[in-house]
């Protein structure tokens, strides 16, 4: 596994990490044990680096509290990152976010199901914020008290980075990047290399597009898919990027083979980005990993582009 800096935190990171959204069972159900075991198998596979947020899990928090159980005995040994700003959402009971005792609780009860004393990193979740002040400074309280190290936000949106960077305060953010969403390569990326950001990228495998697997007659039966579905609100964006998959099968085959070349494009990039791939299973996590063993080329990475 490829190591690289990350950001100006100072810490070595694997170029591929693992996201968790997907053993919370928002995703389709998955059991305690194949959640523990898929966290268990990235780590055997040099995965450091993972990530998880308050919201993630059906219920909300059980993505932490199965990544707390699985990193029993090698804490120490890795990083994770969360993130604050959508609990209960999606059940019509969100959590305000507007003192900085809001702020603190919710970082707290992250720690208390995650079963650590500290985060590495945490992220503001609210990707369109228009004052982050109130988050600055709950985050800087935080860090007063020893419970995270560093913090940033998950964000599309230049213009949103900057306000939250405005003395350079954000450490890191998290950004969607991939071959179908190559929106962040002209700006977004250069500015995070300027100002020493390191970048996590969300949706690296375009939500399972880019395993090459699906087709404009797929059914999605999970919740955060659905809306792909015929009649769904996001159904002309996907019936575009299946197009650009199908593109993509004349290099790269189905499955890991064209996951590998997904996850590969974008750690690939100058920015040096941690890519955080989702995984239900410990063959899934295996296979994200292994992509991490090396890099594109520029040649490489232009011919991808050309049928982009």
């Amino acid at each position: 596994m490829i190591t690289r800096a990350f950001g100006r935190t100072g810490w070595s990171v694997s170029a591929i990490g693992l996201g968790t959204w997907n053993i919370g069972n928002q995703w389709g159900k998955i059991d305690d044990v194949t959640a523990w075991a898929t966290v268990r198998q990235a780590f055997d596979c040099g995965v450091n680096l993972f990530d998880v947020a308050e919201s993630y899990g059906d219920p909300n928090g059980l993505s932490e509290e199965r990544l707390g159980t699985a990193l029993a005995g090698i804490r120490h040994r890795v990083f994770v990152v969360s993130k604050i700003g959508h609990w209960g959402e999606r059940t019509g009971q969100g959590v305000p976010k507007t003192t900085v005792d809001m702020i603190r609780l919710c970082a707290h009860a992250s720690l208390h199901r995650l079963r650590t004393d500290w985060l590495d990193v945490e992220l503001c979740h609210e990707g369109n914020i228009a004052d982050p002040s109130v988050y600055l400074e709950a985050f800087e309280v935080l860090k007063r008290e020893g419970r995270i190290r560093a913090y940033g936000i998950s964000t599309d949106s230049l213009d949103v980075l900057k306000r939250f960077n405005i003395d350079g305060t954000c450490s890191v953010v998290q950004v969607n990047y991939s071959m179908l969403n190559r929106a962040p390569e002209p700006e977004f990326l250069p500015y995070c290399q300027q100002h020493g950001i390191a970048v996590m990228v969300r949706g690296p495998l375009a939500q399972g597009l880019l395993s090459g697997h699906y087709t404009r007659d797929s059914v999605f039966t999970d919740s955060v898919r659905a809306p792909w579905n015929v009649g769904g609100r996001q159904r002309a964006q996907y019936e575009a990027d299946v197009a650009k998959v199908e593109a993509l099968k004349d290099r790269f085959a189905p499955g890991a083979p064209m996951v590998t070349a997904a996850l590969r494009y974008v750690i690939s990039h100058p920015s040096d980005p941690v890519a955080i791939p989702g995984a239900k299973s410990p063959a899934q996590a295996a296979m994200n990993a292994e992509a991490g063993e090396q890099l594109f080329t520029a040649v490489e990475l232009e011919a991808i582009q050309a049928v982009l």
